[in-house]
C-alpha cells in the first residue's frame, strides 16, 4: 500500500492510538490516515480543523490502525505498537459534534471476528502541535447544540417548571430521559426553553434501517436508546407543543425523533395534534423528521398545519436506498411521491442526507443526487454524519451498486453549492422565519 501524493498538503498529521485500556497517545515517525471506501489518504493541517468542541474520542475492538511509516512512505496496518512491542494498539475515532461532517473515517483494518462497531459516526484524526484535528468540515454553525450553552443546573431547574406546568403529561416525562438519561440535545433544549422541541410519538416503523438508533431486532447491535413504549394522545403532544412554542422565538416543534420509529405509523394521534396546535397558534413552526413513506398520510399533515419536510435518506438510487433502508410496506417511489406533495404545496422540504466518505461522495451517488435536485428542487440539504460500521456500510452498499473512486465529501458539498445556489445546506430544521420565499 501506499499514499497518495497529491492528497500531501500542509502539515502531516502524527497518527493516534490507543492501548487495550482507551488511553490514546500519538505515534512518533507515524503520519494519520483518513479512509473512504477503499481510499486511504493522509491527512494535514490543511484539510483537517481542531477537533470541535464535544466531539468524543473512541478506540475500536477487535482492529488495527492503518498508518503511514514517514520514513518508508509505505502504509502500515500495526497490531502493535512499533516502539513497544508487547503493547497491542487498537485506531481511534473521532464522533464530532453535531454541524461537522466527516470528510474521511478512521482508517483501519477488521480482525477476522471482528463484532460490528457500535451506532456512531467513526471520523478520522490525529495529532498536529499539540492537539486533536479531525477531518471533517463545519456545515452549521449555529450553537443549537452546542453542549457549553445547556448547562446542567439548568436543564434540570427546567425539568423542575415543567414538572409542575405539565404534571400528568406522559411525553413531557419521556423527555426527561431523554434528556437526562441519553444526554439528547433535542430533550434538553425542550427544558432550556429554546429552539427545536422533539414530539416522539410512534412505537412503531415500516423500515428495518441498518443503523436504526432505537431498535436492533437482531441483537447484533445495541440500540442507542430505548424506543418510546407508549402512545401519546394528541392532546398531551399539543400540550408539549405549545408550551415551547409560546416561551421561544421562532421556535420549531418536530416529530419523528431517535427514540421512535416513524411517525407517519402514528398518522391518528398526530394529525389531530397539529390541528390542536394550529387552532390555537399560527406561531411556531411543525416539523416532520420523516422516511416519507405515506404520500396521503403527508398530504393530510399539511392539510393540518405541517410547515416542513424532513426526509431521511442515505442514497437517491433506489437499490442502494432499500439495501439499508430495508422498507416493508413501501418503496423508494413512495418517498419521491412524498417530496411531490411537498413540492406542489410550496412546503419547505430538506433531505436528511446520511453521508459516509467513500460512498456518498461517488461519481455514481453525485450523479444520482443531481438527478434528484434538477427534478425535485428541494430547499435544503442536512448532510448527516451517518452511524454506522463504515466497513460494513460499504460492503452493503457494494453489494448493492457498483462505484467509482470517491471525489471528496467537501468537493462534493462545494459542487452542489455551486451548481444548485438556491439549495440551503446545514444541519438543523430552520423555523420557517428563515425559509426563503420561493
Amino acid at each position: 500500500m501506499s499514499a497518495k501524493p497529491e492528497e500531501h498538503r500542509g502539515s502531516p498529521l502524527t497518527a493516534v492510538v490507543a492501548d487495550g485500556d482507551g488511553n490514546i497517545f500519538e505515534l512518533p515517525g507515524y503520519g494519520a490516515l483518513g479512509m473512504a471506501g477503499d481510499a486511504m489518504a493522509p491527512l494535514s493541517s490543511r484539510d483537517t480543523l481542531p477537533l470541535p468542541y464535544g466531539s468524543e474520542l473512541m478506540f475500536l475492538p477487535d482492529r488495527m490502525p492503518v498508518v503511514l511509516d514517514v520514513n518508508s512512505g509505505r502504509l502500515e496496518v500495526l497490531a502493535r505498537n512499533p516502539h513497544d512491542p508487547d503493547q497491542p494498539i487498537f485506531p481511534v475515532a473521532a464522533f464530532n459534534s453535531p454541524g461537522y461532517v466527516n470528510l474521511h473515517v478512521a482508517a483501519y483494518r477488521e480482525n477476522p471476528k471482528a463484532a460490528c462497531l457500535p451506532l456512531f459516526s467513526y471520523g478520522a484524526v490525529g495529532w498536529h502541535r499539540g492537539r486533536f484535528r479531525s477531518a471533517a468540515m463545519r456545515v452549521d454553525r449555529e450553537k443549537r447544540q452546542d453542549l457549553r450553552h445547556m448547562p446542567q443546573e439548568k436543564i434540570t431547574a427546567g425539568i423542575r417548571l415543567l414538572r409542575e406546568r405539565l404534571p400528568d403529561n406522559r411525553l413531557c416525562r419521556h423527555l426527561e430521559t431523554c434528556a437526562l438519561e441519553y444526554g439528547c440535545p433535542a430533550g434538553k433544549n425542550f427544558f432550556l426553553g429554546r429552539f427545536e422541541a422533539p414530539l416522539p410519538t410512534a412505537r412503531i416503523c415500516n423500515a428495518r434501517c441498518l443503523g436504526c438508533l432505537s431498535l436492533q431486532a437482531d441483537g447484533h447491535i445495541p440500540s442507542s436508546q430505548r424506543r418510546i413504549a407508549f402512545t401519546p394522545s394528541a392532546e398531551e403532544i399539543a400540550q408539549v407543543a405549545l408550551l415551547h412554542i409560546r416561551r421561544v422565538r421562532h421556535p420549531v416543534v418536530s416529530f419523528g425523533q431517535g427514540c421512535e420509529g416513524e411517525p407517519l405509523q402514528a398518522a391518528d394521534v398526530i394529525e389531530p395534534a397539529i390541528r390542536i396546535i394550529r387552532a390555537a397558534t399560527r406561531r411556531g413552526t411543525i416539523n416532520l423528521n420523516s422516511n416519507a413513506s405515506r404520500p396521503e398520510t403527508v398530504a393530510r399533515f399539511f392539510d393540518a398545519g405541517l410547515d416542513s419536510l424532513r426526509v431521511s435518506i442515505n442514497s437517491l438510487r433506489p437499490d442502494c436506498y432499500r439495501s439499508y433502508f430495508r422498507p416493508r410496506d413501501y418503496d423508494f417511489e413512495d418517498v419521491m411521491r412524498s417530496i411531490a406533495v411537498a413540492r406542489r404545496r410550496t412546503k419547505f422540504v430538506s433531505i436528511n442526507y446520511l453521508n459516509m466518505p467513500g460512498f456518498t461522495d461517488s461519481p455514481q451517488e453525485m450523479a444520482a443526487l443531481e438527478r434528484f435536485l434538477d427534478r425535485y428542487g428541494v430547499d435544503m440539504i442536512q448532510w448527516r454524519n451517518l452511524n454506522y460500521d463504515p466497513a460494513r456500510y460499504w460492503a452493503v452498499m457494494n453489494g448493492a451498486a457498483s462505484h467509482g473512486p470517491p471525489m471528496g465529501i467537501d468537493r462534493l458539498l462545494h459542487r452542489i453549492r455551486r451548481r444548485y445556489p438556491d439549495v440551503k445546506h446545514g444541519y438543523f430544521n430552520p423555523p420557517k422565519e428563515k425559509f426563503k420565499p420561493r
